[in-house]
């Protein structure tokens, strides 16, 4: 059970135990969400309307497959298309979306149609001819012509995750068919073939040969990564978290062997309702993500933290979204072979559509591109922050457990 603090504009504290996700035009009923009615819906409407009425869809697949989690071990996967033949890499490339409109995203998403089949997980060692198919499009690394065969029409049910970016119609999948060869990079190919190489490993390589990790996510979710008798179909959303865990783990253990930096320097950036602020203190590597999501007049804030000596655990809190803030930090650290201490506040604002952790990982990434400001104390840093933030201060500095323990630390090395 996890507890949230909730702010509201009396200044009253509620507690809330469920994370929820509001959108700003149907109050976070999507069951509710009227397709004819929803302002973010107008430049797909049409084409949602045609979709709902094939069987057979022809596009071009970014490329993209979606796992989905319900029902594990046994779920519904298969590949995401747009009905259309054109370079539609875009609809997959997460890094170049804070530079388009939000309206567009959720147009190129929506627009994808989900064919799904049910598979249980352990079939990636042992793939039958369809989802040998899907495997085959999750290789490619550029857009691939597919043929789609659907039981039935699609049914718009459209879907909002934190996790996750969203989907448009929905059809069980009868077949598929490829009209032209996915084009595979060599290190995927080696990577995929190698069944004595552990999915760590795997990730890793890929990685560091600049595989982008949407495209290693893909492949450890359709269990194409790992060794032989290992090998499993992962959730999609369960795949983005491992991907960012991994690889942050992985940096994190050569950057707490670094020197720490010697000044507080401060970062932010802010694209698509979202603003990252990034401290980074003198000091051993701990980490802290404040996320605050502002709905409505109130404030609903979540934590999560990690501090030297304490054993790893899940951010039942934050969630995802904590590993993909974390990666992108520790790859900057490690890069400049620094160590530090790091607060994360992450704010949310209204007009805010749900579409996934991917905008996390990426408005952090694009704030470390910017030089810092540069702070010689704590308390200048935290008075820069409280002009940088929407949200008071006050409201979530007593929840920080890095402050404290950054007070603590400084008040020793006074003593000393």
């Amino acid at each position: 059970m996890r507890t949230i603090l909730q702010y509201s504009r009396s200044g009253r504290v509620e507690i809330d135990f469920e994370k929820k996700v509001e959108c700003p035009v149907c109050m976070g009923d999507f069951k509710d969400c009227k397709l004819e009615r929803c302002p973010y819906l107008k430049d797909v409407r049409d084409l949602l309307l045609k979709v709902s009425k094939m069987k057979i869809v022809h596009g071009s697949s970014p490329p993209s497959v979606l796992v989905g989690s319900w029902g594990y071990p046994r779920v519904n996967l298969g590949p995401l298309l747009p009905p259309v033949i054109d370079d539609t890499s875009l609809m997959e490339k997460h890094e170049l979306w804070l530079d388009i409109p939000l309206e567009r995203i959720l147009s190129m998403r929506l627009s994808l149609v989900y064919g799904r089949r049910p598979a249980k997980v352990n079939d990636a060692r042992n793939p039958d001819r369809l989802l040998q198919t899907i495997q085959e499009i999750a290789l490619s690394q550029q857009p691939v012509s597919i043929e789609m065969f659907l039981e039935k029409e699609p049914r718009i049910n459209l879907s909002f995750s934190v996790r996750t970016s969203p989907t448009g119609p929905i059809a069980p999948l009868e077949k598929i068919q490829l009209t032209e060869n996915p084009k595979t990079l060599n290190v995927v190919e080696k990577v995929v073939s190698d069944v004595d190489l552990k999915a760590g490993e795997a990730i890793v390589r890929l990685y560091l040969n600049g595989v982008p990790v949407y495209s290693i996510t893909r492949l450890l979710s359709l269990g194409m990564i790992g060794t032989k008798y290992r090998r499993k179909i992962v959730p999609t959303e369960w795949s983005i978290t491992a991907v960012d865990d991994f690889l942050g783990r992985k940096f994190r253990r050569y950057v707490k062997t670094y020197d720490w930096i010697t000044e507080y320097h401060l970062y932010c950036f802010e694209a698509h309702y979202n603003r990252v602020v990034i401290l980074m203190m003198p000091g051993p590597w701990s980490f802290e993500v404040i996320e605050i999501w502002r709905r409505f007049g109130s404030y609903k804030i979540y934590v999560d933290s990690e501090l030297p000596g304490e054993v790893d655990k899940y951010p039942e809190n934050v969630g995802g979204a904590y590993h993909a803030l974390r990666l992108p930090i520790l790859e900057k650290l490690y890069r400049e072979k620094k160590q530090a201490s790091i607060l994360v506040i992450a704010e949310v604002s209204e007009g805010w559509i749900p579409l996934g952790v991917w905008r996390f990982r990426e408005i952090c990434r694009r704030a470390l591109q910017y030089p810092p400001r540069k702070f010689n104390t704590l308390q200048e840093a935290l008075d820069e922050i409280r002009k940088t933030t929407l949200t008071d201060l006050n409201y979530w500095r007593h929840l920080s457990r890095i402050l404290e323990f950054h007070k603590f630390q400084e008040s020793i090395t006074e003593f000393m």
